[in-house]
């Protein structure tokens, strides 16, 4: 283990050296991830919406929950940009109550970070379009034509 972690400060000076504290900031940021860092979840869902037959109207399109946390030097968290944090985030904007036939669809999850010299700022985002589903017999031309707004 202290081999190991002797290695990484090693390859991590000279990555400094050889490129600047810029430079070596992402690089730094992937390789040790697991040691220091939060390691980005995978989201596994069971759950699937067939979106397949005209039984659903949008209710809301790209809804978003946002997360951004700090790094010092890059690599080491001092607040994570955590998943959970955009998707409560991403509820609160959804308006779905407790026995609503809505659901989530498209959702799409996106890491990314901004570097600075001597530290960085991670940001998780959260996106999805908000369907609600119709009782069995209407279909989503029928909704469309008994909303008060629609001609």
């Amino acid at each position: 283990m202290k081999s190991t972690i002797l290695q990484v400060i090693l390859a991590l000076a000279a990555a400094a050296l050889l490129s600047g504290c810029t430079g070596a900031a992402p690089a730094a940021s992937s390789a040790v991830g697991g040691l220091f860092g939060q390691v980005p979840a995978a989201v596994n869902s069971q759950t699937t919406v067939d979106l397949s037959q005209a039984n659903f109207v949008v209710a809301k399109t790209n809804v978003v929950g946002r997360a951004k946390g700090f790094r010092l030097l890059g690599i080491i968290p001092i607040y994570p940009a955590r998943l959970t944090t955009a998707m409560n985030r991403m509820y609160a904007q959804t308006d779905i109550q407790v026995g609503e036939q809505k659901s989530m669809a498209h959702l799409v999850t996106e890491y990314s970070a901004t570097y600075w010299i001597l530290f960085s700022i991670p940001e998780t985002t959260v996106r999805a379009d908000v369907v609600q589903f119709l009782p069995p017999g209407k279909s989503g031309d029928d909704a469309k034509k008994e909303s008060p707004g629609s001609p």
